[in-house]
């Protein structure tokens, strides 16, 4: 009597859920019809799992594509930014590089490691029309017309590197020393100078070896008065330093140095690190000094985090010194004595990237020089500082002030 009755799709015939072929199910049967259809086909071998397994696929799928793009499900407009086709050059023309001026760059040149020039139009020409896309650098009384006429110097080479008995010989390379008659490489190879009594300013362009575009531009189109600095890291550094020497600037090596912002902001393998052992300091600084020849000075690349290291510091300083290298600095190591010669920028001229921002920067060099003598600014080779520069630098003159190389501003 407790027995468990039959379900009626066991009973002879058709389930009760099938109705006679031909007929047609009440409006408000479909529902059920449907549910027990269903429920029949997931009692079916492998039906449920294989149901299950392509729900947990679809699943993953949508939850990867928006993982992949935060804005997939986001509304979007996409658009295209032509860039304008550079002019065809003439192959019978012959390559003249005192008419290669300071060019205006593209919007994307501040890709500063691009090994290819960029394209624009010559700020040289006052006839010259901006076309779509490019930067226009224009500089107090310029009225929208460039740069100006091409640079108006003479130059004479400096003496070639290495000279003799300033270099040791090491496995890592040649390294600076003093001489036997007790000349050193900060006097050796600094560009002479001689002050007529009018007030100084000097101008370190650094960043120098890695884009060779930029760093053709401010051998040859800026004054041989003033400094350059180059990067380690550079390939074919002598070749860089060798003919900055030849159009008579004055070159300096950066050294990089732990930042406050370390390891976020991390300038290489052989940065002279905060805290770290006297030997390690020596090696990555001796690293540094062999990766050519012909420099009468290092500078810094970072270090705000080294610098407030006194015991690495004071090795830097101690070694500068026994090699006879000068130390000038961006402004960030202002007070700190050593070296055989040292020097600290009053500015840096570039923390805002555009031409009126770098000539105000170099105006208060001026004042500065005007009320103390002499004054000393620092730039990184941005396409807009090199441009602002060269036209600065021939104004000098008739304001009554002296470009100087950096040589000339450090003191022992």
């Amino acid at each position: 009597m407790f027995a468990k009755p039959k379900a009626s799709s066991d009973l002879p015939g058709r389930p009760r859920f099938d109705p006679p072929r031909g007929a047609k199910p009440h409006l408000r049967e479909l529902p059920g019809l449907v549910g027990a259809r269903i429920a029949e086909t997931f009692r079916k071998p492998y039906v449920a799992p294989v149901a299950a397994l392509c729900l947990f696929a679809t699943a993953v799928f949508t939850f990867l594509s928006l993982a992949g793009d935060p804005d997939a499900a986001s509304p979007s407009v996409r658009v295209t930014l032509n860039k304008p086709a550079a002019a065809a050059a003439d192959p019978h023309a012959k390559p003249d590089d005192s008419q290669s001026g300071m060019q205006s760059f593209t919007l994307d040149s501040l890709g500063l490691f691009s090994d290819t020039p960029v394209d624009g139009f010559n700020l040289n020409d006052p006839n010259a029309t901006p076309v779509q896309g490019t930067a226009v650098i224009t500089m107090p009384g310029d009225n929208g017309v460039g740069a100006g006429a091409a640079p108006k110097f003479t130059t004479s080479p400096l003496t070639p590197a290495p000279i003799s008995g300033l270099v040791q010989t090491t496995d890592t390379g040649p390294l600076p020393m003093i001489g036997a008659n007790g000349l050193t490489p900060a006097t050796a190879y600094a560009r002479p100078f001689k002050s007529d009594g009018r007030p100084m300013v000097a101008l370190v362009v650094g960043g120098l070896g890695l884009n060779p575009a930029t760093t053709k531009e401010a051998i040859i189109n800026l004054p041989p008065q003033v400094t350059l600095s180059f990067v380690p890291y550079a390939a074919g550094l002598q070749n860089w330093i060798d003919l900055a020497r030849a159009n008579g600037h004055e070159v300096m090596i950066e050294v990089p140095m732990q930042p406050v912002n370390f390891p976020d902001n991390d300038p290489g393998p052989q940065t002279l690190m905060a805290n770290a052992r006297t030997e390690d300091v020596i090696s990555k600084l001796n690293w540094a000094l062999s990766r050519a020849t012909g420099f009468f000075a290092v500078s810094n690349y970072q270090g705000g985090a080294f610098f407030k290291d006194k015991s690495g510091v004071s090795t830097l300083m101690q070694n500068l010194k026994s090699r006879g290298v000068a130390f000038i600095d961006d402004g960030s190591a202002k007070g700190l004595d050593g070296a055989w010669a040292r020097a600290s920028a009053d500015r840096i001229i570039d923390n805002q990237i555009n031409a009126t921002a770098i000539y105000a920067q170099l105006g208060g060099l001026e004042a500065t020089a005007k009320s103390r003598g002499a004054a000393l600014g620092t730039g990184f080779s941005y396409p807009v500082t090199l441009a602002v520069a060269q036209k600065w630098t021939q104004q000098l003159e008739a304001k009554g002030i002296q470009l100087a190389p950096a040589s000339a501003i450090a003191h022992q």
